[in-house]
């Protein structure tokens, strides 16, 4: 087993995690930590199901929250709780791969709405924020930055 270690999210490895059911695999990222120890990475799926509603990360009263789409339920405690366990498990990696875009793994790339599901901006989802506070020596990036893993 390798030492060197990297996060991936579960659904760019080809496991059937999203919400909707399906998978963003993408064979590069898979081939390019071919050398590592690969910890596939969903605060999802372990929760929620698979499929499951969709959630969002909306702004409310100045602060990021993950509410439910069809419920309204905000569900960030729980998602914190999951991520936190997970990095207990895992306290040291080097890099880390996310999925843009995702509520939870999205770097910089996840849609930030308003209330009323407004598009304000696009930020990080609540893993990556996470990740970022708490894995300072590690390379985080996400499947689009494919190509500065070296």
């Amino acid at each position: 087993m390798s030492s060197k270690k990297v996060i991936i999210s579960a659904c760019i490895l080809g496991e059937y995690c999203r919400y909707d059911g399906k998978t963003k695999k993408v064979n590069e990222v898979i081939e390019a930590f071919k050398e590592y120890e690969i910890i596939p990475f969903c605060p999802e799926a372990p929760l929620f199901g698979t499929p499951r509603q969709r959630i969002n990360v909306v702004q409310m009263n100045g602060k990021n929250r993950i509410i439910t789409d069809e419920t309204n339920e905000d569900v960030t405690q729980k998602l914190e709780d999951e991520i936190n366990a997970f990095i207990k498990q895992f306290s040291h990696v080097d890099k880390i791969v996310l999925k843009s875009k995702s509520p939870s793994c999205g770097l910089g790339t996840t849609p930030i709405l308003n209330e009323n599901k407004e598009l304000l901006t696009c930020g990080n989802g609540i893993a990556a924020d996470i990740f970022l506070k708490y894995y300072k020596n590690a390379n985080i990036m996400d499947e689009m930055q494919i190509g500065t893993i070296n």
